[in-house]
């Protein structure tokens, strides 16, 4: 639950700075935005879920 939060938190923030640059139109944030409630309601939501659990697994595993 804490890595999903996190990453929702770092995705606002890059969103915002990316609206604010002028980089990112606000009709792009929000197909963006609609693309992953549709992927959140579909059946490809668990492979998602495992995927990125998998990755933050390998990331918080690495030592520096």
């Amino acid at each position: 639950m804490a890595v999903s939060i996190s990453v929702v938190v770092l995705l606002v923030v890059l969103t915002v700075v990316f609206l604010r640059s002028g980089r990112l139109k606000f009709t792009h944030a929000l197909v963006c935005m609609l693309l992953g409630f549709y992927l959140a309601g579909s059946s490809l939501a668990p492979d998602i879920h495992n995927g990125l659990s998998g990755a933050a697994d390998v990331v918080s595993s690495v030592r520096p």
